[in-house]
Parts: C-alpha cells; sequence; structure tokens
C-alpha cells in the first residue's frame, strides 16, 4: 500500500474480528473487504471486496466507506467517512447484524485464533471446500432431481424433475443413471448416460457436484464465489507464425471484477475466446475454482455467462417477453410457467429493471439494453460472467452506470471478466489486465496502481506508448517487478498443470427437444415481427402493388402482345416477395443465434422457425399478389382448361411455389453476408437474375451455359410452369416460347414444379451449412 505522511500523534490501534485482531500502526492506510489481499480480510457475503479503508490523519483515524454494497456502519448510522479512535465499534454490511470490529488502543496484537483448515473437495475437482451437504447412503437408490418427490432435492432451475438416480449395486459398488435429463448428468467432467463410479469420482448435475466418501455422498454446490487462474495461454494462427496470446498467465479470485484493456492487436478477443472456451487456446491451461476447464468443459460451460458487444436480443420485444422466451429456451422442459416467470422477474429485480419491463428493448438507452443483455445470461445463474466491450457506443455517465452495475454482480457473488476499450471506471475493478501487442502481458494488479507502474499521467498516453514503443519488452519487464511477483506468482493457488487436453467437440446440451424449441422460436419470431410495424405495412402493401401492375397490364385476358409480360411481373412480384421478406432475416440475428446455439439452441429448429414462419408469410402474399392480378382475367388456354386444374389455381401454385423458394434463397444470403447492409443490394441483383434467366426475354433452350446456369434459377421454372397452364407457345408463338419446359402437359407442369420443391430443400441445407461455417467449433456438430 502507497505510504503516507501523518502526524505522529496518530494513536497505534488494534482492530479485533472474529477473524483475530489486527495492529494498525500510522504509516499507511489499512484496507478492509473480502479481497484476500486486503489488510483486514472479512469472509463474509455482506462485505464487499473492497469495503472500507482505515486512514490516519494528524492525531486520530478516519473510517471511509469505499462505495461498499452493503454500507459501513457506527452507533447505527450508516456513514461514509468518520473520525474513529478506541472503543469504536464499527458493524460491515449490516447495522444490527452484521460482521463486527471494534477498535482498541493498545501498544501490541492481541494473538490471533488460528483459522479452522479448509477441506479439500476430494476427486478430481482441486476445488477446496466444505460440503455443502452430507448424505448418509442407507438406501439402494437415491433419486435426484428438483422435484420435491426426490429423495434428494436440488433447488435448480437447470436440473430437471426428476434427473439422475445413485444405484447401489450387489458387490457394494455404485453407478449413476442419467433419467433423460434435458441438461445432462455429468462424470468428472463428461456427459453419461449410464456409468459406475468410486472413491474420487465426480458426478455433476447443474450447479452440484457430488461425490463418494465411505458411505456418504457429498455434495458441493457452486453458489458463484469461484476462483479463475489462467496458466500460460499461448494462441497461434497460420501453423505458429503468428502469435496472438503469449503465455499468459494471472489468477482472479472469487468474486473480484476483473477488467482487461490494451490497444487494438492485443490479443482481448483472443483471450476471452480462450477463457470461455469457444476458441481453447493451443497451450495452457484454466483452471475453474480448480477444476480443468477444458477437460470439464462439457459440464463447466452451463456455468459461464457470456454477454457480447452487440446485444443478444430481439430489439421489438418488451424486456420481459425477451426475458421469458430465454428462459423458455434455457430452462429444462420440464419447468413449470411459473418457475420460468419468477426466475425472471427475479433477475428483473437484481438487475433494477421493474419500471421498463414492459418497455421495448429497442426504446431502451444504451446502458439500460445492456442490462437487459445481462439478465439474459443471469438466468441460469452462473458462476462466471464475461463481458465483450459493455460500455461501447456509450456516453461517459451510462459507462459509468454499467461498470457500477458489474461491481454490485461481482459482490453479490459472481467473478465478473470484462474486456473493455474504456478506462473511464477501471477504478471501480478489483484487478486490471493490460495487454500489450502480441498478446503479452504488461499490468496485472490494481488498477489505481496501474499508471504509476508504466510512469504516465493518463492513459491515452500508455495506450501511445505502446504503439510508439514497438521494440519494447513490456513482458519482460512486467514479469520482473514486484507487482508480477506480489499478484501473480504470489496470489497462485494451484501448481503448475501440463496442458490441457483439447476441449471434446461435442454439442451443447439440448435444455428442450426440438419440437419444443421450434414451438417456442416459431411463437418469439411472430411476436417479433408482429411488433415490426414498417414490416407489416410492407409485408401487405407489396403484394397488392405487384398484383395490381401486372392488373393493369394484362387487362381482361392474355393476348399475344400482354402475355409473356404478365407472366414476367408475377415473375418478378414472387421473387421480390419471398427473397425480401428473408433477406435479413439471419444476419440481423447472427449474434442472438450464436450466443443461443452455445446454450443448446438446436440448429434445424432455428432454421425450420424460420420456414415456417416466413413461409407462411410468404405463401399468403403470393396468393394475394395472383388473386389481385388474375381474378376475372380469361386464363382458358386456347386448347381449353388447364394443365391438371383451373388456370387461377395453377398459376397460384407456380407463384406461391416460387415465392417460398425464392423466401429460402433470400435466408441463402442472410446466412452468407456479414453485414445487414450488403443484403439490399443482393436483392436487386437476384431480382436481375431472375428476369434475366427466367426464360421471357433470351432464348435458353439449347443454348449452352445459360441454359445449365438457368437450372439453378427458380424463376425459370415457374415461368415455364405458369408459360404451360396458359399455353404461352400458341397464345405468343416464336422462338422465346418455343421451349419444352413451356409444353402444356402434366408430365412437363409437374416436372417444373418439382424443381422449385428440390431447390427448396438445397437451398435450406445450404443455409443450415453457412450457418454451422460461423459458429464456433465446439458448437458444431
Amino acid at each position: 500500500m502507497a505510504e503516507r505522511s501523518v502526524a505522529p500523534t496518530a494513536p497505534v490501534l488494534v482492530m479485533e474480528t472474529s477473524a483475530g485482531s489486527t495492529v494498525m500502526t500510522p504509516g499507511r492506510d489499512y484496507h478492509v473487504g473480502r479481497d484476500p489481499l486486503s489488510d483486514i480480510v472479512i469472509d463474509d457475503a455482506r462485505v464487499s471486496w473492497h469495503h472500507a479503508v482505515l486512514h490516519p490523519v494528524a492525531d486520530h483515524w478516519t473510517l471511509a466507506d469505499e462505495h461498499s454494497t452493503n454500507g459501513t456502519y457506527t452507533d447505527g448510522h450508516r456513514i461514509h467517512e468518520w473520525d474513529v479512535g478506541p472503543g469504536t465499534v464499527i458493524r460491515f454490511g449490516n447495522p444490527s447484524d452484521g460482521p463486527r470490529a471494534i477498535l482498541l488502543d493498545r501498544r501490541a496484537p492481541a494473538p490471533a485464533p488460528e483459522r479452522p483448515s479448509s477441506v479439500s473437495m476430494p476427486g478430481r475437482t482441486g476445488t477446496f471446500r466444505q460440503p455443502t451437504n452430507v448424505r448418509a447412503l442407507t438406501t439402494r437408490t437415491v433419486r435426484i432431481g428438483r422435484a420435491a418427490d426426490n429423495d434428494l432435492v436440488i433447488d435448480d432451475l437447470i436440473v430437471s424433475r426428476h434427473h439422475a438416480e445413485l444405484h447401489a449395486l450387489p458387490d457394494g459398488t455404485y453407478e449413476i443413471a442419467d433419467l433423460g435429463s434435458h441438461n445432462g448428468t455429468y462424470l468428472n467432467g463428461g456427459p453419461v448416460t449410464t456409468a459406475p463410479i468410486g472413491p474420487g469420482d465426480i458426478v455433476g448435475i447443474g450447479h452440484s457436484a457430488f461425490c463418494l466418501v465411505g458411505d456418504q455422498l457429498q455434495e458441493y454446490v457452486d453458489t458463484g464465489e469461484i476462483s479463475l487462474e489462467v496458466q500460460d495461454l499461448a494462441v497461434t494462427v497460420d501453423h505458429g507464425a503468428k502469435t496472438l496470446l503469449d503465455h499468459v498467465s494471472f489468477p482472479v479470485g472469487e468474486k473480484c471484477l476483473l477488467a482487461v484493456v490494451g490497444p487494438s492487436g492485443a490479443g482481448k478477443s483472443t483471450l476471452l475466446n480462450a477463457l470461455t472456451g469457444q476458441r481453447p487456446a493451443d497451450h495452457g491451461t484454466v483452471l475453474y475454482d480448480g477444476r480443468d476447464l477444458y477437460r470439464d468443459y462439457a459440464e463447466l460451460r452451463q456455468r459461464i455467462g457470456l454477454v457480447p458487444q452487440d446485444d443478444i436480443l430481439h430489439a421489438q420485444l418488451t424486456v420481459r417477453s425477451a426475458l421469458s422466451y430465454a428462459a423458455e429456451l434455457r430452462f429444462p422442459q420440464d419447468t413449470a410457467k411459473a418457475e420460468r416467470l419468477a426466475r425472471v422477474d427475479e433477475v428483473i429485480r437484481e438487475l433494477g429493471l421493474q419500471q421498463r419491463a414492459e418497455q421495448p428493448v429497442h426504446s431502451l438507452s444504451g446502458g439500460q439494453r445492456k442490462r437487459v443483455s445481462v439478465a439474459l445470461e443471469l438466468l441460469t445463474k452462473p458462476s462466471l460472467l464475461f463481458l465483450d466491450e459493455p460500455t461501447s457506443g456509450l456516453d461517459p455517465g451510462m459507462d459509468r452506470s454499467v461498470m457500477h452495475m458489474l461491481r454490485g454482480l461481482a459482490d453479490d457473488g459472481r467473478t465478473v471478466i470484462v474486456v473493455t476499450h474504456s478506462v473511464l471506471s477501471l477504478d471501480i475493478c478489483d484487478r486490471l489486465l493490460v495487454l500489450a501487442p502480441g498478446g503479452r502481458i504488461a499490468y496485472y494488479g490494481p488498477p489505481e496502481e496501474a499508471l504509476t507502474y508504466f510512469g504516465f499521467e493518463n492513459w491515452p498516453e500508455a495506450f501511445e506508448a505502446f504503439e510508439r514503443d514497438q521494440d519494447r519488452d513490456w513482458a519482460t519487464h512486467y514479469r520482473t517487478s514486484l507487482f508480477q511477483q506480489q499478484y501473480v506468482a504470489d496470489a497462485t493457488a494451484q501448481p503448475r498443470r501440463p496442458d490441457s487436453a483439447p476441449v471434446a467437440i461435442s454439442r451443447p446440451p439440448r435444455p428442450r427437444t426440438r419440437g419444443a424449441q421450434l414451438n417456442t422460436l416459431i411463437r418469439r419470431y411472430i411476436a417479433a415481427l408482429s411488433a415490426d410495424r414498417t414490416f407489416i405495412v410492407i409485408m401487405i402493401a407489396l403484394p397488392f402493388v405487384m398484383g395490381a401492375m401486372t392488373r393493369a397490364l394484362s387487362g381482361g385476358s392474355l393476348t399475344q402482345d400482354k402475355a409473356t409480360a404478365a407472366l414476367l411481373i408475377l415473375c418478378v412480384g414472387g421473387v421480390l416477395t419471398g427473397a425480401a421478406n428473408a433477406v435479413r432475416e439471419l444476419v440481423k440475428e447472427r449474434v442472438i443465434y450464436q450466443r443461443e446455439r452455445a446454450v443448446g439452441l438446436s440448429r434445424s429448429a432455428y432454421v425450420l422457425s424460420k420456414v415456417v414462419v416466413l413461409g407462411t408469410i410468404t405463401v399468403l402474399q403470393a396468393i394475394v399478389l395472383t388473386l389481385v392480378a388474375l381474378l376475372g382475367v380469361d386464363l382458358k388456354a386456347p386448347g381449353g382448361e388447364g394443365v391438371l386444374m383451373p388456370p387461377l389455381v395453377e398459376i397460384t401454385i407456380a407463384v406461391a411455389l416460387l415465392a417460398f423458394t425464392a423466401m429460402m434463397l433470400g435466408l441463402v444470403i442472410s446466412a452468407l453476408v456479414s453485414k445487414e447492409e450488403v443484403t439490399m443490394p443482393l436483392l436487386v441483383l437476384v431480382a436481375i437474375v431472375q428476369v434475366v434467366f427466367c426464360g421471357a426475354l433470351l432464348k435458353l433452350d439449347g443454348v449452352v451455359v445459360l441454359e445449365q446456369l438457368s437450372w439453378l434459377v427458380p424463376s425459370r421454372w415457374a415461368f415455364a410452369a405458369m408459360a404451360g397452364t396458359v399455353e404461352l407457345s400458341r397464345i405468343a408463338p416464336g422462338d422465346l416460347t418455343a421451349d419444352p419446359l413451356f409444353e402444356h402437359s402434366a408430365g412437363v407442369w409437374l416436372l417444373n414444379l418439382a424443381v422449385l420443391v428440390v431447390l427448396s430443400v438445397i437451398f435450406g441445407f445450404l443455409v443450415s451449412w453457412l450457418l454451422r461455417r460461423r459458429e464456433p467449433v465446439v458448437m458444431r456438430k
């Protein structure tokens, strides 16, 4: 701690707490909090990480509260700064029963009582915890789950009602059997259906871990107070030619708020991906409360929350609706609606969103939207919360507000790691990690001492130095500093471990069946579209406008000079209707999809929800388009009726199939592009291609290359089907209409429609493949 010049008359005090006595000499400040590096450590949930500071001034001491969550009290009153001395009684966190400290005037400390030694959790977790619950195994079967009729009840919404059973076998051993749970049962970090267990094995169910010790079953509940230790992480690309992360090591304590800063290209995003398991490091280990995160990733990823830089919400929905649909997707299928809504209300209160619960997300300020994104992640009570640039684009006031929110989340019992470009609120954090270009640690320690360490007065100067002094070895300078010894080497709780095994590539557990997910996704998508007034207006107007244009052109009948143009406009209308509906729908939801995919969303259910909703809208639009254009128009072919049905019905079917296929093509474009702005030019290009290759303007039959390319163009087959229905070759004879696909026969007409169906299926598989290609490796399956 920094030394201060003080009057020599300030008394020597002794602070006595339940943990022992601390002598305070008037030569420096004494910090009180849960941080193990505090001068006076009080391990109580009501005490903040950095709670208060005692400071000698002249002939007395002052006690200042450090913006703690629950407050500091003397004589029953909450204080911010107060003169204290011998005889003062202080309460931390609660004025009546909070942890108590008494100040005494002594020259020597009272002997500190010995603290009870921690009990090591046996087995492969590597943690050091007291068991939360110990159960004697007196029956041959112990059923575990959330419902009250289980032998062992777990109050955890990500646990199924009847989750698993522990069976005693005739030979005296035990086995664990999953009961078809939605989030899975894990043995030593890996998912199992039925497996024998023995001493040292760890069974993971939700936030609980179970271990057999003799004839007892010990339960260890992950309440969120976990540590994270990063050991020697390295990431390279281009076969090792370029280093993105260069042997990074640091510890993160329980209930700690860590900020990660650095110039562009310093490896912040790479570190975030390595710590969350989305892109595991090539070398090194990440220890989640002593457990190897990579080895046990299948189980532990359920306890990791990630808030990306972009909002992971449907902006048209209200706050409560967005959170309710998210809870429906993330919690097990057997979770009652009342349970889900109760948890939604709980996180709304926790994040202070009660007054905004019924507002659409798009109407919120940037800071409020970020709170809702955090609330979404808190639904499943993650112990480890990561945030990527949460204050990006916010004004300084909102920036400060968001960081204070994260401070509160850490104080309430989580480890929070935030990657940020902003340096406005670093003082709120417990620890600061500064990465230099090349992914090297330039500093790790208390944020208030960072600028002094670098020798600069402000952060812009420090970042300029990183860019200017490219050859300076920031990492070596830090490794040889006292900061590295104090905050990294001395704080390391675990011995160095060999490299982790690569993350086993397996899909995340699926809390709900594909059918249940599809039902939720369809309802959510309909709700989002219904709230988008612009979309509704365009959806209603487009078929009427295109139909009216066709009607005006065709008049009362399809004559020789009007028939081709009328059918062409119907094709263009069908293509624009379908493609315009879908071309933005995947790219604008990409961040939402990727986050939901990481927590168990089925890719096929997601794609199918788009197909069902957009397909229904598109087909209805196509029917309106065709009826507005042709109802009452003489469509009878020169030879009589349509091919198989009345002409209007056949043309309606052809336009509907064309619009649906164009909608599927629009989804392909939406899955392919990286930015929403690119979709509109591509939509225009698609429309032009459909016009050119439909067969109304160019002779395609027998023209090498052009004919083969036209097979991939939906309008080619739809126009041919309509031309066959009205016998366009007789209405407007010529080279263009002599195409064999225009033939007025059942076989050719059905072939044209069948190709449209095949193209739709192909486009559907292509959409799924493109979505998969953009997913992190650990999500692909």
